[in-house]
């Protein structure tokens, strides 16, 4: 049953009246109380009917929003709490109310993140445990994708406590190209995701540019509290990705237009599952549906075009084209050369 806003401030009202003790309440006094309530936090001047507070109270009284309000009248005239110690504030949730937050809770539970900070995970633990204390548990009806093998999660608390309070971070760091580790000082500014995969969006302090560094590559980091910090100036983040596929990106790289033609009996799941935010479809034909997405060209555009296959040309931009047939001619020789192999 949905309940609004004003009727909330109602009860609400009612409510604070029947908790005082020192007074009686007529019903005339609390249409009086509840319409000067009303004019006070909603400007309401038209008051409140007599038929509505008491249709109020029948309601509180009942079961259909869980307060089951013992409201008695004495002397066939005052209103109050049968019990001096009832308030619907605290009242029990009900049945139905038990069961959608333990949906949520189970939704809740298997968001990453979720696992990732202390605090936040601490209070679904406590939540989960109140809401089953008394009811028997059953399976989650709902599964996220997840990969908790993944490296450096442990990371995450501690660099999002640095990005929430810009602190300077020294980061010991071995990217895969390189044979070594090294360290460097860098100011932190977004944690991403991008496909069960987290990355520190960062500014290096001897580097021109933002960098993202991937947090299963970190090899140790810590505070550097006597160090300067420096915020990035002239990047909205929450648009900055907005063009992309991934998390690879300079700052001087600019959205391009890419058209791919899929075959029909793949196009479904393309126009279903967007790649992108900006996909149109241009045409359609007997075999194929051509679309346009504009993006910037990366590597992570790359992986999600090699990885339809068959399904998909690139007919623009040429750079993207040349680059597509290299990696597809790279492929091919790798299986021809074992096929000669086992030939021989």
């Amino acid at each position: 049953m949905a309940v609004n806003k004003l009727a909330l401030i109602r009860y609400k009202t009612i409510d604070d009246c029947l908790r005082n003790r020192f007074r009686k309440w007529t019903l005339e006094d609390l249409i009086e109380k509840v319409s000067g309530t009303l004019y006070e936090l909603e400007g309401i001047t038209t008051g409140v009917s007599k038929r509505t507070i008491q249709a109020d109270i029948q309601l509180m009284r009942s079961d259909k929003l869980g307060y089951n309000a013992p409201i008695v009248v004495k002397d066939k005239r005052f209103y109050a709490y049968e019990d001096p110690a009832f308030s619907i504030t605290k009242a029990p949730i009900n049945n139905a109310d038990v069961d959608k937050m333990k949906e949520i809770v189970g939704v809740l539970k298997q968001f990453n993140a979720f696992n990732y900070f202390d605090e936040m995970s601490d209070m679904i633990a406590r939540l989960e445990n109140n809401l089953y204390k008394s009811t028997k548990q059953s399976g989650n009806n709902i599964q996220l994708e997840s990969n908790k093998l993944v490296k450096g999660l442990e990371c995450i608390p501690s660099l999002y406590q640095a990005v929430l309070n810009k602190r300077s971070l020294l980061i010991e760091y071995k990217s895969f190209k390189a044979q070594q580790s090294q360290q460097g000082i860098y100011f932190p500014y977004l944690l991403k995701e991008y496909r069960n995969r987290w990355f520190l969006i960062c500014k290096a302090k001897k580097r021109p540019g933002i960098l993202n560094l991937a947090l299963d590559r970190i090899v140790e980091f810590q505070e550097l509290p006597n160090e300067e910090f420096f915020a990035h100036q002239g990047v909205d983040f929450d648009r900055y990705y907005e063009d992309l596929i991934g998390v690879t990106k300079n700052e001087k790289d600019r959205a391009q237009k890419v058209i791919l033609e899929f075959t029909n009996d793949h196009a479904p799941y393309v126009v279903t599952k967007p790649l992108h935010s900006s996909q149109v479809i241009l045409s359609k034909n007997d075999k194929t549906t051509t679309f346009r997405i504009d993006v910037v060209l990366n590597y992570e555009l790359e992986r999600e075009i090699l990885g339809f296959g068959e399904c998909v040309k690139v007919l623009s931009p040429r750079l993207l084209i040349s680059k597509i047939k290299r990696r597809l001619e790279l492929t091919f020789k790798q299986y021809e050369s074992k096929e000669e192999t086992d030939i021989k």
